[in-house]
């Protein structure tokens, strides 16, 4: 691999041969086709965060990146009276967002005081969601998920 990864959370994780995925592919078109949306959302994501770690300024670095999450969770059934379980030390969202320890440690404080969030330990309850859409500038659209509800 070209680089490296790691969970946040306990996981399982499978590895697969090229030939192998390509034979599956081939004999069943309906993968290959899943493979291929989710490689152009991949895409987007990532055109959207070379944009928000590349131009915003920390503050709305952070809530993009608290809207994503939340709003990723919830279209999973992982969220649920807005408030969600994120297992993610300041750390590592420091290494996502190109901020130090401190400094995100200062934007959810910010976020905090503007009563947009309120965390205890891995837990966030988000307080008023279209205020943190607001500072994030989030726009769902490059996440393509079928639920227009799933931000709300």
């Amino acid at each position: 691999m070209d680089c490296t990864f790691s969970t946040l959370a306990p996981s399982r994780v499978g590895f697969m041969r090229h030939d192998t995925l390509r034979a599956i592919c081939e004999q069943h078109p309906s993968i290959a086709t899943a493979f291929w949306r989710s490689t152009l959302i991949d895409a987007a994501i990532y055109r959207e965060w070379v944009i928000n770690v590349g131009r915003c300024e920390a503050l709305s670095r952070m809530a993009h990146m608290l809207c994503e999450l939340i709003y990723r969770l919830r279209s999973v059934g992982r969220i649920k009276d807005h408030v969600a379980e994120i297992p993610i030390t300041q750390a590592a969202l420091g290494d996502a967002l190109g901020l130090s320890t401190v400094h995100v440690n200062r934007m959810l404080q910010e976020l905090r005081r503007k009563g947009l969030i309120a965390t205890s330990g891995a837990r966030m309850h988000v307080l008023n969601w279209p205020d943190l859409v607001h500072a994030g500038d989030f726009d769902t659209i490059y996440l393509h998920q079928r639920n227009p509800e799933a931000g709300q």
